[in-house]
């Protein structure tokens, strides 16, 4: 008996030792953590939008055939910076870490990545800016959680959550873009990382509330289709059909993509060298078809006013498919996530033009979500993405064409470092 009051007294002392908490809500100091994350990422896109926007500028006045040598030169100065600074890698290397490296991505290479990246996105390169603000935002996370002296799982949440910053701010959908940040880190499980969404929610919504304050950024779409009425059961056919043709130039860009990337690696030069013949490939593209140039941001509502003819459709889509693959695979940095969104809405105006009587916005939007989760394999965040980027009040078609475009993908992926490890 006197053993067992001993043992109630020890619990009550415990109890009483420890400190006193009258918070009875699910709100923590970790909040605090995320939504400065969430901060400072938007102050980072945010400053990275307007250098862009400033040097795209810039380079903007070179027209015609001095194109050519403007994007050589930018990419002769964007290999010296990758080979003098850093190789600051690409989303596989970014998959990686977070995967395989405890969650830690090195902010050593940001500004080789930065840089570099500038050049290319802003001389007319076929890739946007989403990976390069994912892998700066996402080093700013690590950074942060080891100032806090923050492991493991915490850790690699706050490395997931400051990609989740960068890329919402851009995109300017949280949901989409916290669900982007799991989806393409494992493309078969992402619950795996359950536990990062409400610290990539939370980075998120602070993020492009201060990314939106610096410039000037409304909360509707960005790019202007005509409304859509839904017409019936036969919508969802359409989508999935639409999806099928959308997939299959999902396996078009990858295969053409691993032609040029053998081309590329067939005889070991530097990377400056491969650059520059980069550059001057996609300056000569952007010569013949000037609306292959750049990543689409902005190309994406001329490609929908004008009215072009199904020659030149069918020429921007090849075009643009090989110039997105000629800068992947000679060293130019960027994202390729808003060119292939191009690239489906390219391929829903031909559709349109080849059968007048469907309806344009469903056979855009399917094509756009399509292609981009069979390559990226994110159908649920491509669904998100997509209703916010383009006013698609009506989710379900989306997601029967996101789903679509996921089954049909490649078994291997093209992202190669979301292939499962034992």
């Amino acid at each position: 008996m006197k053993l067992k009051r001993r043992r109630k007294l020890v619990t009550y002392l415990n109890i009483l030792d420890q400190p006193v908490r009258f918070n009875p809500f699910v709100f923590s100091r970790t909040f605090l953590l995320w939504a400065l994350l969430g901060l400072i990422g938007g102050i980072i896109a945010g400053a990275y939008w307007i250098g862009l926007e400033f040097l795209t500028h810039q380079l903007a006045f070179f027209s015609g055939w001095q194109v050519i040598p403007v994007m050589a030169i930018c990419g002769l100065l964007a290999g010296l910076i990758i080979h003098f600074i850093g190789d600051p890698g690409e989303i596989h290397l970014i998959v990686n870490n977070i995967r395989f490296n405890k969650g830690k991505l090195d902010p050593k290479n940001n500004p080789s990545m930065v840089l570099s990246s500038l050049l290319c996105v802003a001389s007319g390169g076929s890739l946007g800016p989403e990976a390069p603000l994912v892998q700066v935002t996402g080093s700013t996370g690590t950074w942060l959680g080891k100032l806090f002296r923050l492991k493991g799982e915490e850790l690699r949440s706050l490395s997931i959550a400051g990609m989740a910053s960068g890329f919402t701010a851009l995109f300017g959908a949280p949901l989409g873009g916290s669900l982007f940040s799991l989806e393409i880190l494992h493309h078969k499980h992402a619950v795996e990382y359950y536990k990062a969404i409400i610290p990539a929610l939370v980075a998120s919504c602070f993020s492009y509330l201060v990314f939106a304050l610096i410039i000037h950024l409304g909360l509707g779409p960005i790019w202007d289709l005509s409304a859509y009425e839904y017409s019936g059961i036969f919508d969802f056919g359409y989508a999935v059909l639409f999806a099928i043709i959308g997939a299959a130039f999902g396996w078009a860009f990858i295969f053409c993509t691993k032609f040029f990337k053998s081309i590329f690696e067939k005889k070991p030069i530097p990377i400056y060298i491969k650059t520059l013949i980069g550059g001057i490939l996609l300056g000569i593209i952007a010569f013949y078809f000037p609306l292959t140039r750049y990543f689409g941001h902005h190309e994406l509502n001329e490609l929908l006013s004008g009215n072009f003819p199904l020659t030149i459709l069918f020429a921007i889509l090849i075009f643009k498919i090989i110039a997105i693959s000629i800068t992947v695979t000679s060293g130019w940095r960027g994202g390729f996530i808003i060119p292939l969104f191009f690239v489906g809405a390219t391929l829903g105006l031909i559709f349109h033009q080849l059968f007048p009587t469907i309806n344009l916005t469903l056979a855009i939007v399917s094509c756009m979500a399509a292609i981009n989760a069979c390559v990226t394999r994110t159908p649920m965040s491509t669904t998100i993405l997509l209703a916010t980027l383009t006013g698609f009040g009506h989710f379900i078609p989306i997601l029967f064409a996101s789903l679509t475009g996921y089954f049909l993908a490649p078994r291997i992926p093209f992202i190669g470092s979301q292939m499962e490890k034992e």
